[in-house]
């Protein structure tokens, strides 16, 4: 659990990312340094292999990674994604769960490990992310 003053300002700052509406992201849980999500599967947007999109299933941890961010640096937070990686383990052919944990909050520097997990909890893919925090930058 965080403050939940804190969770209300993140809530209301992811409310205003589009890709969180398009995607129909659904925010279940914070933690310090944490971040848990629902991703529904839209089979109009599915890849290849009639599953969910890679690029779609990164977008979501890139996205999980940066909300797990704000629950150590704040909801105003600047932040940006230096890089981020994925290795694809399994199809995944139902919702998405995404489940982020920030690794270390640098002063600068935040990686973030995020698992991707299908309906029955199989570990469909993981992926790091790294943000920077650009306001720290600026000290």
């Amino acid at each position: 659990m965080i403050d939940p003053e804190l969770e209300k300002a993140i809530r209301e700052r992811i409310a205003k990312i589009p890709i969180v509406d398009t995607l129909n992201m659904d925010i279940t849980a914070f933690s310090p340094g944490g971040c848990e999500m629902i991703v529904p599967r839209k089979t109009a947007y599915d890849g290849v292999y009639e599953s969910f999109h890679g690029g779609l299933m990164l977008t979501a941890a890139d996205s999980a990674a940066c909300f797990a961010i704000f629950t150590l640096a704040g909801a105003d937070a600047k932040l940006t994604t230096t890089d981020m990686g994925i290795r694809f383990l399994a199809p995944c052919r139902s919702d998405l769960a995404v489940r982020a944990r920030v690794i270390k909050f640098g002063r600068t520097l935040c990686p973030v490990t995020v698992d991707l997990l299908d309906d029955e909890g199989t570990l469909t893919a993981v992926a790091q992310v790294s943000y920077i925090r650009i306001d720290a930058l600026r000290d």
